[in-house]
């Protein structure tokens, strides 16, 4: 069973994504275009490709398509039926089929240079923090010490393991957390 807080975390860790509100739902958005929401009652609904929410109505037996004016353009399902790594993930889709060409090839581009050159963080804070930092725009540990611990935690997929790593991997080369 997933929340409105771990949605918020993965949502907020993508580029770009603003928080706000969408009649009177509880909504994302990057660069202005909503991609995913909480309705009142629980579900969430997120903006997906066809084969994308397809795949996840098969997937989930509890969600259905998201319909507007007779045109289906998503997928929602109730928060509580949905595991966090699913949730994860379709967040995922929704915002890159929503986000600028560019901008969501800026992240994939990241992503896939982790580990590449310019890159030095330490292998040891695993493939989701490594994401994570990538996605926002941090690839080396002198730009990850610009930022305090607080900010990295609220990243999806930073925890306090991969923290303590970086902390150490800082205090190597003379560097250290924000305050």
């Amino acid at each position: 069973m997933t929340t409105v807080a771990q949605l918020r975390k993965a949502a907020l860790a993508l580029p770009e994504v603003e928080e706000g509100t969408h009649f009177g739902m509880v909504a994302f958005s990057v660069r202005g275009k909503g991609f995913a929401s909480v309705a009142k009652d629980g579900r969430v609904q997120l903006h997906l490709p066809d084969h994308e929410a397809e795949a996840a109505v098969a997937a989930h037996p509890s969600g259905e398509r998201l319909v507007r004016m007779g045109t289906p353009i998503g997928f929602c399902v109730p928060l509580a039926d949905i595991g966090g790594k699913e949730l994860n993930a379709l967040v995922r889709a929704a915002w890159f089929g929503r986000a600028p060409k560019r901008l969501a090839a800026s992240l994939a581009n990241a992503e896939a240079s982790a580990g590449g050159p310019g890159v030095d963080l330490p292998a040891g804070i695993g493939r989701p923090a490594t994401q994570a930092l990538l996605g926002a725009g941090l690839a080396t540990l002198e730009q990850v010490g610009r930022r305090t611990e607080a900010e990295l935690l609220a990243l999806h997929g930073v925890g306090p393991k991969a923290v303590g790593i970086l902390a150490q991997a800082l205090e190597e080369r003379g560097l250290t957390f924000r305050n």
